[in-house]
């Protein structure tokens, strides 16, 4: 809080290259960071910042990652945990692109249906779990095979 305007300032320092993520939905920020591979680990520095003031979502999370640029792969995890993320790009302390993430259309062997009586469940079958996209808000999935439905809750639980 700057005492001097009563305004609030939030201080985190720019990253030199990288990657922003922004616009994630409050209390997420966790989960996002273990779905990149938990770059801290491997020396990157990351800077979290949870549950600030957002005009668009009311609260949000952002995490900048220095020196990561995420996959595809990542990108499309990112988009089922954090639907309405966006993505900067940062190199030499400038955004040089911008992308918003949205979530696939079919999503291929990543999630695991719930239905104990899928085909997809079964140890014997060679079949890939087939989720169709049914809802961006609130985020469902369907299964392609049993028509079970998949919510937000169940698919970020599951993407890792």
């Amino acid at each position: 809080m700057d005492s001097h305007t009563g305004s609030e300032t939030m201080i985190v320092q720019r990253i030199a290259n990288g990657t922003v993520i922004d616009h994630i939905p409050s209390g997420k920020a966790l989960a996002v960071l273990k779905l990149l591979g938990d770059p801290h680990v491997k020396g990157f520095r990351v800077a979290l910042v949870m549950n600030v003031s957002s005009k668009k979502m009311g609260k949000k999370d952002i995490v900048k990652v220095e020196g990561v640029e995420l996959s595809d792969e990542q990108v499309q995890r990112l988009a089922l945990v954090a639907p309405q993320a966006t993505l900067n790009f940062v190199r030499s302390y400038q955004v040089v692109a911008k992308r918003n993430v949205s979530p696939p259309s079919v999503v291929v062997g990543l999630l695991k249906c719930v239905n104990p009586t899928c085909i997809t469940v079964k140890q014997r079958e060679p079949v890939y779990s087939t989720f169709l996209l049914s809802s961006q808000a609130p985020l469902t999935y369907v299964c392609r095979y049993c028509g079970r439905e998949l919510g937000e809750y169940e698919i970020s639980s599951q993407v890792q």
